[in-house]
């Protein structure tokens, strides 16, 4: 039996077991807010795997401030940072089974339900922060958030938090050309459209949780990686990597999901008070990303460690073209509908 299967069976046992006045542990099930307290407030265990000066983490901490003022008390958002709870490999598990309530994956982890999320591994899709943004407000990615495949596994998606365009490094030089990749081995996240992207380019690859990375580069585990700006400098990926090239060839964003029982148990004047607190930590998010982007690019080169290469638009063309065979591989499975979606936002 499938992975997948086996956790809907579990999560659909769940719901009945709630419904017959179990599950106290899923939070507001079987309570009214009245039974909510500062002494005793409704718990939301939100687990995340990046650090805590990283965009996320920022972001995650703004959420919890606001949820405490705007519930006064009555709701306490429990923040874990930096793979304390759950690694990239075992959160979103933990999140159907309830262990915790709340992630932000990268979403590029929602393969495992929806192949379509692997649209933020498509090289060159997105244009500029504008054509992003434009994205996560349309149809299009409603769509995705709202999906019957989340659904299936009692998941429910809330909001999109950027984090920036990737960019490649590595040990060894340069990277500019598809030359200069040949023969390297790149940390990816888990997808088959990263491992084509990379065998596309003549490298290797290989799926490393993001708390191992910094120990993968140290230990020549592999050569490189690919990173927004601030994952860079935030996690010192900058102490085991000697070049970094602006390839801006793809999205790393994360998306706010929840247990859907869960969240759906949460009484409702304590809800809309949750989910105003989440819109402003997006709109937060969203004007900290490049802010802190920007302030981690000037970092790395002030480390005096590490040498960037700025990309001309014209060497990014001609990687684009060069990844134009993983777009013939993929189409289908991302769908034209969601590609075609994507590109008439520019």
């Amino acid at each position: 039996m499938k992975k997948w299967l086996l956790l809907t069976i579990i999560s659909i046992f769940a719901l009945a077991l709630a419904a017959c006045g179990g599950g106290e542990e899923g939070g507001g099930s079987n309570k009214s807010s009245e039974e909510y307290t500062a002494e005793n407030p409704l718990i939301i265990k939100f687990s995340h795997v990046t650090a805590i000066d990283s965009v996320k983490g920022q972001a995650a901490d703004k959420f919890a401030q606001l949820v405490d003022e705007k519930t006064e008390g009555k709701v306490k958002v429990e923040v874990y940072p930096s793979s304390q709870l759950y690694g990239d490999n075992d959160e979103l598990d933990a999140l159907v089974s309830g262990n915790v309530h709340m992630i932000a994956p990268s979403v590029t982890k929602m393969v495992k339900i929806d192949p379509r999320w692997q649209y933020v591994d498509m090289p060159y899709l997105f244009e500029d922060e504008e054509h992003v943004q434009a994205f996560f407000e349309s149809d299009v990615a409603k769509e995705l958030m709202n999906s019957d495949a989340l659904a299936a596994n009692d998941i429910k998606g809330l909001a999109f938090w950027p984090n920036g365009f990737k960019h490649f490094s590595n040990n060894k030089h340069p990277l500019v050309t598809v030359e200069d990749f040949k023969g390297l081995k790149f940390r990816a996240q888990a997808g088959q459209v990263l491992e084509a992207q990379f065998e596309t380019l003549g490298a290797g690859s290989a799926t490393i949780a993001f708390g191992e990375t910094y120990a993968a580069l140290q230990q020549g585990t592999v050569d490189g990686a690919e990173n927004p700006y601030n994952n860079f400098d935030t996690m010192k990926f900058y102490e085991v990597q000697k070049y970094l090239s602006t390839s801006q060839h793809g999205r790393l964003d994360y998306a706010i999901f929840v247990n859907k029982s869960f969240w759906e148990s949460i009484p409702a004047d304590l809800l809309a008070p949750v989910e105003e607190a989440l819109a402003e930590a997006t709109t937060y998010a969203q004007e900290l990303a490049a802010e802190e982007n920007a302030k981690s690019l000037e970092n790395v080169k002030a480390s005096g460690v590490v040498e960037v290469y700025e990309m001309t638009q014209e060497e990014r063309d001609a990687l684009k073209e060069a990844l134009q065979p993983v777009y013939e591989e993929f189409e289908e499975t991302i769908t034209p509908e969601l590609i075609e979606g994507i590109n008439a936002l520019r």
